[in-house]
């Protein structure tokens, strides 16, 4: 129950446009380790940021001397606090440069941090927010989840590097899949399961079973499905999946509507198939550009499917609903499996046959067979 609350919580932040997850410190260090040499003598920009609670403006003002950074932008929104250290509130939109410890004392002071006032909200769409994108080398921040492909699309237009967070489920996005196929864009090293924990703000409404209220009022959710993506290479991407597994055709089963076997898990990928293989979406945890090449999102608009059957669409428990569809409804299917499959999903109206609707798909095939 709590993992549904949470995925909940998620989706009416999107609905609703409240999408300021503070990310945690941990999750930032854990990320970040990973690309030091990336980082020196760059600028980063951290926009869609309140350095009032950014853990982002935190750690790289921190670690401005250690990662050898030419310089630290962060834009700061209309009606949030201007002054990393203090609690006044502004009605003004400004943006914080920092150039690194002046005094010796290995923190970042404040007056060392230059405030400056922009003249509208600090939107990382206006034309302010582009100037400032215009100068870094590097954008590293955790964007609305909600303008999450247009926020991508700018940082492809400008040609910039990038660290950000986002949702697993953007994959299914044919703009954020186009980049992944075409080794634009890929996950990053650290967060690869499970949920994270994200500060929330003061009037966010906490319904989840998982959320929680620290001793000092901050309040938190956990959030299912949270993934780096970059276009920063790191090594790791580069060292090829160990296959166990060998093919057969009754454990990979090939669907109904297009030439590819299903595999469930990543793990079990056999590693003597050539053809067109099936995978769910977290493949992209550990996607080798050398081993594998992706070859098409499995849904309707990104592949032909190769029947166009009319079925009988079933509820959850395999019961009829009086609804019908055409090629599952644009999804990919294969035959109902009752030994691993809780119900079928559609029966066929000629002939009664039950299928299984599979959930998002990336089509794969193996570079080295």
């Amino acid at each position: 129950m709590a993992k549904q609350s949470s995925n909940t919580n998620l989706h009416k932040a999107k609905n609703n446009k409240k999408d300021e997850f503070y990310t945690q410190l941990s999750d930032i260090e854990n990320e970040m380790r990973h690309y030091k040499d990336h980082f020196k003598n760059k600028v980063v920009y951290c926009n869609c940021d309140d350095p009032r609670v950014s853990n982002f403006f935190h750690y790289f003002s921190y670690n401005f001397e250690h990662l050898g950074l030419k310089k630290l932008i962060a834009t700061c929104y209309k009606n949030q606090d201007v002054d990393l250290f203090s609690t006044n509130e502004s009605e003004q939109a400004v943006y914080l440069e920092y150039t690194g410890d002046k005094n010796g004392n290995k923190v970042p002071d404040v007056n060392e941090i230059g405030v400056k006032p922009l003249q509208g909200d600090g939107d990382f769409r206006s034309a302010e927010s582009i100037e400032l994108l215009k100068q870094a080398d590097i954008v590293v921040t955790n964007p609305p989840f909600s303008l999450f492909r247009e926020y991508v699309a700018q940082l492809i237009e400008y040609d910039k590097k990038f660290l950000i967070i986002g949702n697993l489920n953007s994959v299914t996005y044919k703009d954020i899949f186009a980049l992944i196929k075409a080794n634009k864009l890929w996950f990053g090293h650290s967060i690869h399961s499970g949920d994270r924990e994200f500060r929330v703000p003061e009037d966010y409404p906490l319904t989840a079973a998982s959320s929680r209220i620290d001793d000092k009022g901050n309040k938190y959710i956990r959030v299912k499905g949270v993934r780096w993506f970059t276009n920063l290479d790191y090594e790791e991407r580069h060292q090829d999946l160990i296959l166990h597994k060998t093919y057969t055709s009754e454990e990979y089963p090939n669907y109904e509507n297009f030439d590819a076997i299903n595999v469930d898990k990543t793990k079990d990928i056999p590693k003597d198939y050539n053809g067109n293989i099936g995978v769910p979406i977290t493949f992209l945890d550990k996607y080798i550009p050398e081993q594998f090449e992706i070859l098409a999102l499995g849904i309707v608009g990104s592949i032909e499917f190769a029947s166009n059957k009319r079925m009988e669409i079933l509820d959850k428990n395999g019961e009829s609903t009086g609804k019908f569809t055409n090629n599952a409804k644009g999804t990919l299917y294969r035959e109902y499996n009752p030994k691993i499959d809780k119900s079928p999903a559609f029966k066929d109206v000629e002939n009664g046959k039950l299928y299984s609707s599979i959930y998002a798909r990336v089509i794969i095939k193996n570079k080295k067979i």
